[in-house]
């Protein structure tokens, strides 16, 4: 089992960057794909990013591909989520996902593990 802690949300400008961090515990962190979700007030939780067990891979969502960033520290047992160029449009809550399998997927069900999520606002 895997507990996940969300940090680095907060209120920034249009164009603006956030970095997020998602902490995992546990000694298991290498054996688990990684992926960051979103959701906004009234719509359903979209897949942001992920990435392999390795790092290797990576994998983005069409509307942040170019401005987002995601990567993981095996060693740290952290992930990261590095945001740039930030639209009123990126504005959720965002939450790090564990999954066991060795695909990274993009529906949220397929996922074991969440974190509590992390407010992301984006003013214009």
């Amino acid at each position: 089992q895997v507990q996940l802690v969300e940090s680095g949300g907060g209120l920034v400008q249009a164009g603006g960057s956030l970095r997020l961090s998602c902490a995992a515990s546990g000694r298991t962190f290498s054996s688990y794909a990684m992926a960051w979700f979103r959701q906004a007030p009234g719509k359903e939780r979209e897949f942001v990013a992920g990435i392999s067990r390795s790092g290797g891979s990576t994998y983005y969502a069409d509307s942040v591909k170019g401005r987002f960033t995601i990567s993981r520290d095996n060693a740290k047992n952290t992930m990261y989520l590095q945001m740039n160029s930030l639209k009123p449009e990126d504005t959720a809550v965002y939450y790090c996902a564990a999954d066991r399998n060795v695909v990274v997927h993009v529906t949220p069900k397929l996922y074991d593990y969440w974190g509590q999520g992390t407010q992301v606002t984006v003013s214009s």
